[in-house]
């Protein structure tokens, strides 16, 4: 697909320059080109197995493009791009023996830009108990620390792969609220992907559709209501059925 740019005067944080990537010889991005500029939020939407995931890995510098380029704040994205990135995955990374005090006490040793105070805050806002064991923690109170550990980092760009999987609605909502009230968009650039699609789309600037490893639509939100007169959904919908005719 042709390259979907910002505006010339925008300052991009992510470049994707004609990237393809494939693993044991399969395809999960086909020659995917796009920027995005400082200081907003981009939802990245699709199908599970459609790209998402390694489109977040390879823009975190966890793993390399097999062709094209991934720049970070015009540098090439690379294993010592964490300094620069707060990366939440989907799956849980805790050590499952600490307490919650003793996690945040561990990523306040591993990363110079963690600020306690910030994330001592939002355990008082999520109720978590400090002394708790992690193994001991609700599936949403565990998502609720992932949020913590990812948001208390002082980066340029905060990546969060479905942070709301699996959740129910309360905890998705006290998550979103949490998004909006913590992330300083003056310094700060979110990536998000998501299914909850309906949910996060008022939290949104930009949104990304990618399809079996093909990049079929980036726009920005507010055109797509006032402009298409559609929600995401029909946003989605529109674009994987013109990218079959095509």
């Amino acid at each position: 697909m042709a390259e979907i740019a910002i505006a010339a005067d925008a300052e991009p944080i992510v470049v994707f320059n004609r990237v393809e990537k494939s693993f044991s010889g399969k395809i999960a991005l086909k020659e995917i080109s796009f920027t995005i500029p400082k200081g907003i939020i981009v939802g990245i939407v699709g199908t599970n197995g459609s790209g998402k995931s390694t489109i977040l890995k390879l823009m975190a510098g966890l793993q390399r493009p097999g062709k094209g380029k991934v720049l970070l704040n015009g540098r090439q994205a690379e294993r010592l791009s964490s300094r620069q990135v707060a990366f939440l995955p989907e799956q849980d990374m805790f050590y499952s023996s600490f307490t919650v005090e003793k996690t945040l006490n561990f990523y306040n040793e591993m990363f110079t830009d963690f600020d306690r105070k910030k994330a001592m805050e939002m355990i008082q806002s999520f109720e978590l108990q400090m002394g708790q064991k992690v193994a001991h923690l609700s599936k949403g109170n565990r998502a609720r620390l992932k949020i913590v550990l990812a948001l208390a980092r002082q980066v340029p760009l905060i990546i969060m792969d479905e942070p709301l999987s699996g959740l129910d609605p309360l905890v998705r909502e006290s998550i979103i609220r949490s998004l909006i009230a913590t992330v300083d968009m003056g310094e700060q650039t979110l990536v998000i992907t998501t299914h909850e699609v309906e949910e996060v789309e008022p939290l949104l600037d930009r949104a990304m559709l990618i399809k079996d490893g093909e990049l079929c639509g980036y726009e920005e939100v507010e055109r797509i209501h006032s402009e298409q007169g559609i929600g995401l959904v029909g946003w989605m919908k529109k674009n994987i059925e013109k990218m079959k005719r095509n």
